[in-house]
């Protein structure tokens, strides 16, 4: 039986992301910043091109506050602008099939230009000055390696049971818990807390299929991600789902640690969105929680120290309740005599 908490902390204000990243962030200016540049290129020397984009345009967005050209423009908008292209029209679709999350690639970018330039000046000293500069190469490069690898995006096998709830990420469970939580029946609510270390693949996944019913974006603090004053003090985010079946409330909770300090997601509210799909990622380090309602008849598949990846590991199954039995029966005897 799961160890009882009676207290689950809630953050004070939540507020509607703006952005997929809703915290912002250096590299996320740099690229907006390009992206200004680039837009204003385009329309002084590819005026053609600007028009045939906005003819492939789709959807609608009165008054819309984000000059959108092309797919690119809407990296950091998706989830709160009403326009979208064809797969077919993305020019730059590509970028997903790297291996890396492509909400990352400015990252990767800035932290492989930072490298470079570490490299360089290393070697330099070493030609100038001392030998000696040469020992650092190894450490620079081990530390551009891991950068890289913390954004990789690796393929998963998807289960489609629909009594599976798959983790939503990569890490160690540190909690499983019963906690108070006013916003699931009855008021309690079963948690399984994942720690994401900065070696984890820090992709998040959507551990049940259904429709996303809330986004709520907390800011915060940075605290350790396993601190227990981490949930209601860190920056994090929130979604509500309702299952398309069942329409048992599911949350998932990304939060923010001592060294990650930038959130993505990408859903908007009334999206619908299948089990094991990408929803987004926390950058450097994090903890992400997923929520059921309290009581529900569970088989719990892991234990607090077990490391799981996301999309891929089986959290718990549900029980099909007696009722549930009986419909099912029910249908099976109906196709027998069909």
């Amino acid at each position: 039986m799961a160890p009882i908490n009676l207290q689950n902390p809630i953050p004070a204000q939540a507020v509607q992301p703006a952005s997929v990243q809703p915290g912002g962030g250096l590299c996320m200016n740099l690229e907006l910043a390009w992206g200004r540049w680039r837009r204003a290129w385009l329309r002084r020397f590819r005026p053609g091109y600007v028009q045939a984009m906005a003819r492939k345009r789709l959807g609608q967005c009165p008054d819309c506050p984000h000059d959108i050209i092309d797919a690119r423009d809407l990296k950091f908008f998706q989830n709160v602008c009403g326009y979208r292209f064809r797969e077919e029209d993305d020019a730059w679709r590509w970028r997903g099939r790297l291996g890396l999350a492509r909400c990352g690639l400015a990252e990767v970018v800035c932290f492989s230009l930072v490298f470079l330039a570490a490299t360089s000046l290393m070697v330099l000293a070493a030609a100038i000055l001392d030998w000696a500069f040469w020992l650092s190469l190894p450490v620079i490069l081990f530390f551009w390696f891991e950068t890289v690898c913390f954004f990789r995006d690796p393929e998963r096998r998807i289960l489609q049971d629909p009594n599976l709830l798959l983790s939503p990420a990569d890490g160690k469970v540190t909690h499983l818990e019963e906690v108070d939580d006013p916003d699931f029946p009855g008021g309690r609510a079963f948690r399984i807390s994942i720690f994401l270390s900065v070696f984890d693949v820090h992709v998040n996944r959507i551990p049940r299929t259904g429709r996303v019913v809330n986004v709520r974006y907390f800011p915060g603090a940075f605290l350790d991600a396993r601190s227990a004053d981490c949930p209601a003090r860190n920056e994090q985010l929130w979604i509500d789902l309702v299952e398309t079946d069942s329409e048992r409330p599911v949350r998932i909770k990304q939060i923010s640690g001592a060294i990650a300090r930038r959130i993505v997601c990408r859903l908007k509210i009334g999206e619908e969105v299948r089990a094991g799909e990408r929803f987004g990622m926390i950058k450097f380090g994090s903890r992400t929680d997923v929520l059921i309602p309290g009581g529900d008849p569970v088989d719990v598949n892991v234990k607090v120290g077990d490391h799981v990846l996301g999309g891929a590991t089986v959290l718990l199954q549900f029980r099909k309740s007696t009722e549930e039995k009986r419909l099912l029966t029910q249908q099976d005897s109906r196709k027998e005599r069909s």
